[in-house]
């Protein structure tokens, strides 16, 4: 992942410290040019480069005080602007071209905008498919912004905004201020247990009120940006996922059906009676843990497996893992789908929680299913034994792990 030394602290030829890089997604009418105009005046944003796909789209109103060429130009507040030139992967590369040559002074943080409902994960794959692009670039956060009176509409109707919800590490909501009457408010209410229940792990945030500042929104990568050290428990949150859980347990919100939210036909009578409760079923929100160190070999052939055979239901996993052969450094995975960053081992871990630790987020992939997986893979099938010979030979048709889709 490069030195932990700042960018500036090394020679133009040595290693640098990757760039945090965040997606800025939202629902229809969600309100991303507001937000980005508001949060582009903070001081501490002064060193951020913004990808749009057009100027025209986006409306951005700071005055473009330098045109910089490649597309890029430089705004009032001292942020960088560009349209996306081609592809994504020329646009990165532009941006790393100035900081490398001199044309620019410093880029502390990237942010993507996409418009509409676009599902983020190719967003995501282009900068962890393309070895120079993930050496210099770090998936930060993907920040979805979802509209308070029309966002549970939205969720209900279109699967990428389920999508950007699940794979989202900041929730914000707009527009809260707008609710004004009960039916208003309590539809709102039903929208936090949704997403609560799709994405327990993500950070929500009220922009109305606040809260969706540039401190807030972004730094949630496995990196805390000033120290370079690992924040292992924010980045993974699995206390979140636990308190879901509980509550699912409790009959506060149910993680897969939702089947308390009473009232929703008389917004979309028009829908086939099911087609809710099949909606929310297929997303769900989990964590798996063992006490017991993981051979290395495991760790692949459970990662290659589900990227193989399930890839498309992974909508994001992030673990870390203590492996057999190295109990001290451990291992950090994340994937977006069948993606998966190379894993990066640490040189410690960064408390006195020494468990592999995995939080998955997954559509048509049941728990059960992944948990008999991992189980499997972590220690139950231990080396040098007949069963874990026969998972190596052939980790698809062992224990029932068999699946049709490939």
């Amino acid at each position: 992942m490069g030195s932990n030394k700042a960018s500036e602290d090394t020679g133009r030829g040595g290693p640098k410290t990757p760039i945090p890089l965040s997606v800025l997604t939202g629902f229809l009418g969600s309100g991303k040019t507001s937000l980005l105009n508001r949060v582009l005046k903070d001081p501490v944003m002064a060193d951020t480069a913004v990808i749009i796909n057009e100027f025209g789209e986006i409306g951005l109103d700071h005055l473009f005080v330098d045109q910089a060429g490649d597309g890029i130009v430089e705004l009032s507040s001292g942020c960088l602007c560009c349209t996306i030139r081609g592809d994504l992967v020329t646009t990165l590369e532009d941006l790393l071209r100035h900081l490398d040559n001199g044309r620019m002074d410093r880029l502390n943080r990237v942010v993507i905008e996409t418009t509409g409902l676009a599902d983020p994960a190719p967003i995501l794959h282009t900068i962890m498919l393309h070895p120079y692009l993930a050496m210099r670039y770090r998936l930060d956060s993907v920040i979805t912004l979802v509209d308070a009176i029309n966002g549970l509409s939205t969720l209900e109707n279109h699967e990428e905004a389920r999508k950007q919800a699940a794979v989202a590490d900041r929730i914000v909501f707009t527009k809260t201020d707008l609710l004004k009457t009960e039916a208003e408010r309590g539809n709102f209410a039903q929208l936090e247990n949704r997403l609560a229940a799709l994405n327990p792990g993500a950070r929500r945030l009220d922009a109305s009120s606040g809260e969706a500042q540039a401190g807030q929104l972004f730094n949630a990568g496995l990196y805390d940006p000033q120290s370079k050290i690992p924040d292992v428990a924010a980045w993974l949150n699995e206390e979140a996922y636990a308190e879901a859980s509980h509550d699912h347990d409790h009959g506060h919100f149910h993680g897969h059906s939702h089947g308390h939210h009473h009232g929703h036909d008389h917004h979309h009578g028009h829908h086939h009676p099911h087609d809710v409760n099949r909606h929310s079923e297929t997303i769900r929100a989990f964590t798996l843990a063992t006490d017991r160190p993981v051979p290395a070999s495991a760790l692949e052939m459970f990662l290659d497996l589900l990227r193989s055979a399930h890839g498309p239901k992974l909508l994001r996993v992030k673990g870390i893992v203590q492996l057999a052969e190295d109990r001290d450094r451990p291992v950090v995975v994340h994937g977006v789908q069948h993606v998966f960053h190379p894993p990066e081992t640490l040189d410690a871990w960064p408390d006195d929680d020494r468990r592999t630790r995995m939080v998955f987020i997954t559509k048509d992939l049941p728990e059960g299913f992944v948990r008999k997986m991992f189980e499997a893979f972590s220690g139950a099938l231990l080396p040098d034994t007949p069963d874990h010979q026969a998972l190596s030979d052939n980790p698809l048709a062992v224990s029932g792990f068999t699946s049709p889709v490939r």
